[in-house]
């Protein structure tokens, strides 16, 4: 019963609703929708800024949309104590002369239930990080556009897996470089949390009879040496959840260019708040994502690149 409880909590769909709207943020923006390979339907936003340079921003799982995340309805289990706008970020790349493809994940806020209707922490996940860079590599305004992914937590795992792929993201060029927020995968998180080893079997055991799937072995992590793409690692010190092994194991695996910046936020006083504030962070500190970006996409209007 308990690991039932705690599964639903880690896999349950549609957790967080779309709750903000690009237009409270004075943004030019189409409503879009796109197909992943298995034919799921995912919505999105695209925030039109210049058409060389274009950031496809993947959110974290379970209770997050493109908006980001809302406290409401979430419980006792809240994340934090306010709504976290993920469109602030959207806001200061627009403003620096990008577009911005924001989209829910299948089984996330106006997107369609996957054939899958649970939530997997990456592997399916996958398939929708390679639609929305397809979407993007097709599009008649963008095809030809420098492409950056703003992947966060689960997004970041789904867009590590999304590299694996057969026809996956090392088949689009076009692809110049990853921010990778937060690192964590399934093992990772129930360890972190102080979960009884029984607790943490029964939830491992509903979680497979529901997917289908032994999520301490489909993990993303063993992928990581796949990524081919120059990567921004950003990890917040007081993290209740921080496995910092981890955190550093995955660093030290890319075979690519790569940086790692630590940032040290204020004790938020538990564990999950003091996760989240990291994704709260992003928004109110466009220096290191738009310097990251910068170095490796197209220079920006009135610049050298430098």
């Amino acid at each position: 019963m308990i690991g039932s409880m705690i599964a639903d909590t880690f896999i349950k769909p549609f957790q967080s609703p779309v709750f903000d709207s690009p237009e409270n943020y004075d943004l030019d923006y189409e409503d879009v929708v796109f197909e992943a390979r298995d034919g799921v339907r995912l919505s999105g936003w695209l925030i039109k800024g210049d058409n060389d340079k274009v950031i496809i921003q993947s959110h974290f799982g379970t209770q997050c949309s493109r908006s980001g995340y809302t406290p409401e309805g979430k419980g006792f289990l809240k994340g934090s104590d306010k709504d976290i706008r993920f469109l602030r970020q959207a806001k200061y790349l627009n403003e620096a002369g990008y577009s911005v493809l924001m989209y829910d994940f299948r089984n996330h806020g106006n997107s369609q239930e996957g054939i899958l209707p649970w939530i997997t922490w990456g592997p399916t996940e996958a398939l929708d990080v390679i639609a929305a860079v397809e979407f993007i590599s097709t599009h008649h305004d963008y095809k030809n556009a420098d492409i950056g992914l703003l992947s966060i937590c689960m997004g970041q795992g789904a867009s590590i897996a999304a590299f694996a792929e057969d026809g996956g993201l090392k088949n689009y060029p076009n692809i110049k470089t990853m921010i990778s927020v937060q690192p964590m995968d399934y093992e990772c998180f129930v360890h972190a949390m102080g979960l009884p080893k029984f607790m943490v079997n029964s939830t491992t055991k509903a979680i497979e009879k529901r997917t289908h799937m032994d999520f301490n072995k489909t993990s993303w992590r063993p992928l990581v040496k796949e990524v081919t793409v120059p990567t921004l690692v950003i990890q917040n010190r007081n993290d209740g959840y921080l496995d910092e092994t981890f955190v550093n194991g995955v660093f030290n695996d890319l075979k690519v260019e790569k940086e790692m910046l630590w940032i040290d936020l204020p004790n938020m006083g538990n564990a999950v708040n003091n996760r989240f504030a990291a994704y709260d962070w992003l928004g109110d500190h466009p220096e290191p994502i738009l310097q990251w970006f910068g170095k490796y996409m197209m220079p920006l209007a009135g610049t050298d690149g430098d």
